[in-house]
């Protein structure tokens, strides 16, 4: 199964249009194979609260590494609420073998609609091993290897950290459109065929 998630805030986007054109494409070529699809912009997942803490220290106390165990964390009316927030969200994760990712940049880093969700799905010791995670990015500005911003790109890095220390899953792709500021910024103006020749790559690479 392809699990779908868009976070952007914009309805016509770069990181949507590179997710759409990517899950476009992986549906073709497995027919029948499972789909789901989640606007995190649209209908954000709530940030966690004091009781999915608790279920998280259950967890680790307890020494759960079951995905299918974590339910019995959920002891208390609070918890068990917080359960229902986490449970379907986390079902969908599993049943996943590919998760594709739509999202800008916000501030060097991922938008908050991500983060809630990546907070409530995650919890100690867990393993998503076997599974794959791409990531379709727009940056306004250019944070690739080399250039003077690399340093601040804490989406990417992030992100690989995130699924190879929380998940242990290392089969992560990121495509990149970059420069989507040169668009509308007057001070970037000059590098707007850079961001065209950056977003072509950047299709034809979702595309294959």
């Amino acid at each position: 199964m392809l699990l779908h998630l868009d976070a952007s805030a914009r309805r016509a986007s770069f990181s949507r249009r590179l997710s759409s054109v990517y899950a476009e494409t992986w549906r073709a070529a497995h027919p029948g194979a499972g789909y789901v699809y989640r606007d995190l912009a649209a209908q954000p997942v709530p940030h966690i609260g004091e009781a999915w803490t608790e279920l998280c220290d259950h967890i680790l106390e307890h020494e759960i590494t079951d995905i299918s165990r974590y339910q019995e964390a959920a002891r208390t009316p609070a918890q068990r609420e917080a359960w229902a927030v986490v449970k379907p969200l986390l079902d969908e994760v599993v049943a996943a073998r590919v998760i594709l990712i739509g999202t800008p940049m916000y501030n060097y880093s991922i938008p908050s609609a991500l983060k809630a969700w990546l907070d409530q799905i995650t919890f100690p010791k867990m393993s998503l091993e076997g599974r794959s995670f791409v990531v379709a990015s727009a940056r306004g500005g250019a944070y690739g290897p080399g250039t003077p911003r690399e340093s601040y790109d804490h989406q990417e890095r992030y992100l690989r950290d995130f699924f190879k220390g929380h998940f242990r899953v290392e089969d992560v792709t990121f495509i990149h459109a970059e420069l989507v500021n040169a668009r509308i910024d007057p001070s970037i103006a000059h590098l707007r065929e850079q961001h065209e020749q950056s977003l072509a790559a950047a299709l034809k690479e979702a595309a294959r």
